[in-house]
């Protein structure tokens, strides 16, 4: 089987799956065992394909359906750039889907015939949305399979005002994002000489034949069609300021593993979007009359904005899902700094071959976080359910202790929290580590990446503080009222169900981190299987170079370019706790443990406890000016009748 095939057979399975959850859907459990398989099929499908391409067994694209009078036909095209995309949604997908086996058992007051079916589309919309090389009709098909569907599941509980508000916005913001693309297609495909028995084609392959022509014949038509695409893919993303009028209120809304299936891989797709357009649109020999440095600037800028600004607002929330949804608007900002310094440096490649091989260098960051982003957020989300699910509250300022009952979840949030801080030895620091030497040592060509390094490495330490806030609250300090009131009622921590998804995921960020060779190696393969656009340019950097790469090598060079070595990073650490010991004991007194001393008059209570709104004020004062907000809560309803929203915490 070929891989769109395998792709297409994978879309109908989702289909079928759909249809016969829904007929399923009286048995919660019977609905979620089929979904669950349902997913495993589809997955396996996927993950063959992907698996295929990655191993050389490159497909040409297979067409299924033509519409000549549209200037559209269904052509499915796997090569590499798709193959890692489609690999993440599917491996998230599966993880979510065995999650929600359990988790959606504890929904009291809403059924599943609501959200399995629709869940199972939204898959399916993904996959297609990454194969299809149409940008128009079917673009618009598999877009409206992936959009509509997740509207419904961020809508879920109904019920709920705030629900109905978040899901209404995001399906604004995503059609006005549809509609940009789809008219940047339209400009393009009719820019060029694209006419075919009288008819414009609107397929990516022919847009990008006739990309040389077009870019010397109408400059002005490429930059209007890339400013749309950028802003339409943006507004996926979540880029700023696109995503903070959506994202922040739709990911909470929604239950947890689709909380993790939307932050974790579905704002890939426009990362994907914009790596289709910016380097995969135009070809290399028309690499001279594309402005690289100037769109690359552009994105390096809003790639640093971005990341700073959805951190800093991050660091205002108490709300654990909103937290992580202004977290992942900073973290995409991390994957478009890597793109536009990529660019920019690709622009600028006439400096010499160092210059070309940190353009590769900051490719590969992208691409890596963007992966490392998928593991390390989905695994967030996953935790930030399983602390719902027991204490049906996501409000920080009322938990606290978590550890002693839940110390499957409280070590895998501990994995993640570190990895998405970018601390060494796990995978968010491999892929920073490679965006932050990239920025820097490419700043000698583009002054202004050194700039957005700083900022991103700024950044960092606030990412860093951010999840001492989001792990250190909820799961260390004094166990709170609420947390010792559930774990009267009986044992908190998940179940099997959903332990098995955090902890795959936290072994994915163990993985990456300490053998990042893991992930270059097959993002090397990937652009090598992608031999059209610009990705020649990148797509061998590390073959057959005789420093290949090591993992006890403690800082390899590989055309002047720093890749991080797993083995030197820990040598470091081990030495500096040796000296943090050494020196915590030259001084020592004896250790004694007492009760808390409130100043002699006072007894230890709830309101003594250090909870969320103690912590950065002076930090958040200072960045009061980029706003997001933390929002007041009222109490919650007595049971756990689903996913607690942001409205019902009290603070």
């Amino acid at each position: 089987m070929t891989a769109p095939s395998a792709v297409m057979l994978a879309i109908a399975v989702c289909a079928a799956g759909a249809v016969i959850c829904l007929l399923a859907s009286r048995s919660k459990a019977a609905a979620g065992w089929l979904s669950f398989a349902t997913v495993a099929l589809s997955s396996g499908l996927v993950l063959l394909a992907s698996t295929r391409v990655l191993m050389g067994g490159h497909d040409l694209p297979e067409s299924y359906l033509a519409l000549p009078s549209l200037g559209s036909d269904l052509r499915v095209h796997v090569d590499g750039l798709s193959a890692v995309f489609l690999a993440l949604v599917a491996a998230v997908a599966l993880l979510a889907a065995l999650y929600s086996v359990s988790y959606m058992r504890h929904y009291k007051e809403y059924g599943v015939g609501r959200y399995y079916p629709y869940f199972l589309l939204f898959i399916g919309g993904m996959y297609g949305i990454l194969t299809t090389t149409d940008l128009m009709f079917f673009f618009f098909v598999f877009w409206q399979l992936m959009t509509l569907p997740s509207f419904a599941l961020i809508r879920y509980e109904n019920r709920k005002r705030e629900n109905v508000a978040a899901s209404n916005r995001y399906l604004i913001m995503m059609e006005a994002a549809c509609a940009l693309v789809v008219v940047s297609a339209a400009l393009l495909g009719r820019g060029g000489t694209l006419q075919e028995a009288g008819l414009a084609r609107y397929d990516f392959d022919s847009i990008a034949a006739a990309m040389p022509g077009l870019l010397g014949a109408a400059p002005g038509v490429v930059a209007l069609g890339f400013g749309l695409m950028l802003v339409g893919f943006g507004i996926k993303a979540g880029i700023w300021p696109f995503g903070q009028m959506w994202l922040p209120d739709a990911h909470p809304a929604a239950p947890s593993p689709v909380s993790a299936l939307l932050s974790g891989v579905m704002i890939k797709t426009g990362v994907y979007g914009l790596m289709r357009t910016f380097f995969w649109l135009v070809p290399a020999e028309a690499l001279p009359l594309y402005p690289a440095a100037a769109w690359g600037g552009t994105l390096a800028a809003l790639g640093a904005l971005t990341l700073f600004v959805g951190t800093a607002q991050a660091l205002r929330q108490e709300q654990t899902k909103r937290l992580l949804a202004f977290s992942s608007i900073g973290q995409v900002g991390y994957i478009v700094l890597g793109m536009g310094a990529a660019l920019a440096l690709t622009g600028r490649a006439d400096s010499g071959g160092e210059v070309a091989a940190l353009a590769a260098l900051a490719l590969y960051g992208a691409l890596f976080h963007t992966a490392n982003h998928a593991a390390f957020k989905s695994l967030l989300f996953l935790n930030a359910g399983s602390v719902l699910r027991a204490t049906d509250a996501q409000d920080l300022n009322r938990l606290g202790g978590l550890m002693r009952f839940m110390p499957v979840t409280a070590v895998t949030a501990l994995i993640a929290s570190l990895s998405i801080a970018g601390v060494p030895l796990l995978s968010g620091f491999a892929s920073k580590w490679a965006i932050y030497v990239s920025t820097f040592l490419g700043s000698g060509v583009a002054g202004y990446l050194a700039i957005c390094g700083v900022i991103a490495v700024l950044t960092g330490a606030l990412t860093l503080a951010l999840f001492m806030k989001f792990f250190g609250t909820a799961f260390l300090s004094r166990t709170s009222e609420l947390a010792a009131r559930c774990a009267e009622r009986g044992p908190m921590e998940a179940d099997w169900l959903m332990q098995i998804p955090q902890l795959a995921l936290a072994a994915v960020c163990v993985v990456l981190g300490v053998a990042p060779v893991t992930a270059y190696r097959a993002l090397e393969a990937a652009l090598a299987q992608s031999g059209s656009g610009l990705a020649p340019l990148f797509g061998r950097p590390l073959a057959g170079s005789p420093e290949a790469v090591l993992p006890w090598v403690p800082l390899e060079v590989l055309g002047g370019q720093a890749v991080m070595a797993p083995v030197a990073a820990a040598a470091v650490l081990a030495v500096l706790l040796m000296v943090s010991v050494k020196i915590s004991r030259l001084g020592a007194a004896p250790r004694r443990a007492s009760e808390v001393w409130l100043c002699g008059y006072a007894v230890e209570s709830e309101a003594h406890r250090y909870v969320a709104a103690n912590l950065y004020g002076e930090v958040n004062k200072r960045f009061r000016w980029l706003g997001g907000a933390s929002r007041a809560h009222s109490p919650a309803s007595g049971g756990w009748s689903g996913e607690a929203s942001q409205g019902r915490d009290a603070t």
